[in-house]
């Protein structure tokens, strides 16, 4: 979800911590399940466990960052994995690698989903690890009102069409800043920005021989001086994401648009519930984009492996995936809900009665993948810190990059 490809730091959401995962004395089998952030399961588990009775599932909720290190930790000592591990798109590929680790998923379900989704989490020797849960789309979260008070059109169509591309995008945010309201910046914080820009790219941060590219990558350097040109024109909040000062950001309306995967509108709602009807939905400059989106594994290391591969199924099968879009807004990654009248004209009351199933519909199946290597989680990590470190002027724009370089190619080893 990550919600879930988060950038640095955590979804600060904390669910209850279980320590066994195995049988217990009322003869119920009980089966852990570690997430990051808001799956939108609630529901859905409780609808499991009425028609299997014989099974009580608990969740393990953790920050973004936490839980992937963790799930290393736990999968290199052969203890301490929940049943079912959630794997956000930027660690797939990391734990891929060992695909020995994890209980081999039903191959004959390939079709259910996307085709690169299948084929993001499928071992080099054929083994599937996970089960794809959703996909981010992206389009851009907008507050209409304070569009209105900085006297720029606040219709989406009209938003969608002033910013074609990013540097138009910056442009705006120049023309917003004149005229902002007190104490309000154009967006959160640079690294969000960057990190949609990076995943429009046809290249990210490696090749497909796993060959960490940062420091050759055009289009990643291009981003960056946009980004950082924007920074020093004072239109970022220098929020990092998912961190408390974001979310009191969001709160207190302390900035104007954010890049906006489909599992963003309930962080949106969750954090800021009384600014209903204030936000919007446009189009992302450049065109197209995938922020997140996640996996459900299955580590070999626990008990009840058969029951835990069943709920990792159900879970991620069509039907459910429409359900948590109706609740929760994640998108599905299996298209055969994309056709059905209730998801592609579903619209956000929320969010000005946007239409939401439209937007990123469209926007998943246009999506051009982009090859994520084995440390690409923590290649975004890093380029969050760099940014971060130019918004607080602790370094200068070139000398972060250069760290920042630096940094990743550290992770190469």
């Amino acid at each position: 979800m990550g919600r879930t490809g988060p950038l640095v730091g955590a979804a600060l959401l904390v669910g209850s911590l279980v320590a066994g995962c195995g049988g217990a004395g009322d003869g119920k089998t009980r089966i852990a399940i570690g997430l990051f952030g808001n799956f939108g399961y609630q529901q859905l588990f409780e609808e499991y466990e009425r028609d299997h009775p014989d099974i009580d599932i608990t969740d393990r909720t953790a920050s973004y960052s936490d839980h992937h290190k963790n799930l290393a930790a736990h999968l290199a000592t052969g203890n301490g994995a929940a049943d079912i591990e959630a794997v956000d798109t930027g660690y797939v590929n990391q734990f891929k690698q060992n695909p020995e680790k994890f209980v081999a998923l039903d191959q004959g379900l390939k079709d259910q989903w996307l085709a690169w989704k299948w084929e993001a989490s499928l071992a080099k020797d054929g083994t599937q690890i996970g089960y794809g849960t959703d996909v981010g789309g992206l389009a851009i979260c907008y507050r209409r009102d304070l569009f209105e008070q900085a006297g720029l059109p606040a219709d989406r169509d009209a938003v969608s069409a002033s910013w074609p591309t990013w540097e138009k995008f910056v442009e705006t945010g120049r023309r917003f800043q004149a005229s902002a309201p007190q104490g309000v910046k154009f967006f959160d914080g640079g690294p969000t920005v960057l990190n949609a820009i990076v995943g429009q790219a046809p290249v990210g941060y490696y090749d497909k021989t796993d060959r960490i590219v940062v420091g050759e990558n055009a289009d990643l350097r291009k981003g960056w001086n946009l980004v950082t040109g924007a920074v020093a024109d004072g239109l970022s909040a220098g929020l990092l994401f998912s961190t408390p000062q974001w979310n009191t950001g969001i709160k207190q309306g302390q900035f104007a648009t954010m890049a906006c995967p489909a599992w963003q509108m309930a962080k949106i709602k969750d954090q800021a519930p009384d600014t209903k009807g204030k936000w919007d939905l446009a189009a992302v400059p450049g065109g197209g984009g995938n922020w997140g989106g996640s996996y459900l594994t299955v580590p070999k290391q626990g008990k009840n492996t058969d029951k835990a591969h069943a709920l990792a199924k159900w879970l991620t099968a069509p039907e459910q995936q429409a359900k948590v879009f109706a609740n929760a807004g994640l998108l599905p990654s299996t298209p055969k809900v994309y056709g059905e009248q209730s998801i592609n004209q579903m619209t956000s009351e929320f969010f000005n009665n946007a239409p939401v199933g439209k937007v990123f519909i469209e926007a998943a199946r246009s999506l051009r993948p982009q090859y994520q290597g084995p440390k690409a989680g923590d290649i975004q990590t890093e380029l969050g810190n760099a940014m971060q470190r130019v918004e607080q002027g602790k370094q200068s724009a070139d000398e972060s990059w250069a760290q920042f370089v630096a940094d990743a190619g550290r992770l190469a080893g």
